[in-house]
């Protein structure tokens, strides 16, 4: 059974910072590329960060760069999203997803919810 378990989010105040994590199991996970993928309200779901199998390789969203940091350890199973400088509109619930070689299989997890206000 594959699981991708989100945690670290929650609420924190403009300028500050949260790092989330993405805990996978059932897969083999560095044959996976990972990516944070966002969902606000009345908004489509965004990627905002991927990485490569290798971790070699980072890709971010324009609204996201020079502030996000997304890191992976295979040894841990794990992704990482280290949220500085953290603005209200990056309010959304954050889901991680898993995806093969290929395109397919992939795999999304539950989602954490990350909300920035004052």
């Amino acid at each position: 059974q594959v699981q991708l378990v989100e945690s670290g989010g929650g609420l924190a105040q403009p300028g500050g910072s949260l790092k989330l994590s993405c805990a996978a199991s059932g897969i083999s996970f560095s044959r996976y590329s990972m990516g944070w993928y966002r969902q606000a309200p009345g908004k489509e779901r965004e990627l905002v960060a991927a990485i490569s199998r290798g971790g070699d390789s980072t890709n971010y969203a324009d609204s996201v760069k020079g502030r996000f940091t997304i890191s992976r350890d295979n040894a841990k199973n794990t992704v990482y999203l280290q949220m500085n400088a953290l603005k209200l509109e990056d309010t959304a619930v954050y889901y991680c997803k898993a995806t093969n070689w290929g395109g397919s299989p992939y795999y999304w997890g539950q989602g954490t919810q990350v909300t920035v206000s004052s």
